[in-house]
């Protein structure tokens, strides 16, 4: 795939379908790439869709490495993938994201609605309350990290890795969790937020307040946890197809 540098710092590694057909961007979440978080997604929506999917700094190709997590990491991302359109000459985009892509996506919108003709996020809430704290504990000690995973992301020492991750949530929830919540009224675009009835680190109440502030959002549950693009593919399909779908 190949890599642009970008002028907010970071070196970025992205898949690009191409075509002349609308543009779908597609963002990863905690320890994926573009290319290998949501293939599935990425088959279903080629043939409609012109399909960006960047790898976020530090991840899998992209620059600079080590990734960090610093408090507003969110942020950060959110103007390098917003700096990718640009570099990309790409001024209008449907946006999807998954987990901490997800709430990358809603920063995205609410920061520059203009671009944005539906934003569709899934495992993420855009508010990071108390409840999360102790969901996002369990990540650590990182025993359940592959090899290959630490292998894709040159991740030397996992535990670390993985409490700077932790750390930074901790810190963001004790300083009131707001990640996207405060600007949601900016997103115009339509917003549909999708959570699996078991994807405890999400609280639906969580979401429900970008709900309610968004100009035109929506919130659909499903059974399931975290990654419901995997664990229910045909529901997430037929949800997100009619989505789609209403908005063209």
């Amino acid at each position: 795939m190949p890599l642009i540098e970008l002028p907010t710092g970071a070196n970025i590694d992205y898949l690009d379908t191409g075509g002349d057909k609308p543009v779908m961007t597609l963002l990863h979440g905690f320890l994926g790439t573009g290319e290998t978080q949501f293939p599935n997604v990425v088959e279903w929506l080629a043939p409609k869709y012109r399909i960006i999917a960047p790898t976020m700094r530090g991840y899998g190709a992209s620059m600079p490495k080590p990734r960090t997590f610093p408090h507003d990491f969110y942020q950060q991302d959110a103007r390098d993938m917003l700096a990718l359109l640009e570099a990309l000459h790409i001024e209008k985009t449907h946006l999807m994201g998954f987990s901490d892509g997800g709430e990358v996506a809603l920063l995205m919108s609410a920061y520059a609605p203009q671009t944005f003709l539906s934003v569709g996020v899934w495992g993420a809430v855009g508010y990071y309350g108390g409840a999360m704290r102790p969901y996002a504990q369990r990540m650590f000690p990182a025993t359940w990290m592959t090899d290959e995973t630490k292998a894709l992301h040159n991740i030397s020492h996992a535990d670390a890795f993985v409490l700077g991750w932790i750390k930074t949530i901790h810190a963001i929830i004790d300083s009131g969790g707001d990640v996207s919540c405060g600007i949601a009224h900016n997103i115009t675009a339509p917003l549909l937020m999708m959570l699996g009835d078991t994807d405890y680190l999400n609280p639906p109440q969580y979401a429900q307040e970008i709900i309610t502030r968004a100009q035109n959002a929506r919130l659909e549950m499903f059974t399931g946890g975290h990654a419901i693009h995997n664990e229910q593919w045909d529901d997430f399909q037929r949800v997100v197809g009619q989505f789609l779908a209403d908005i063209a």
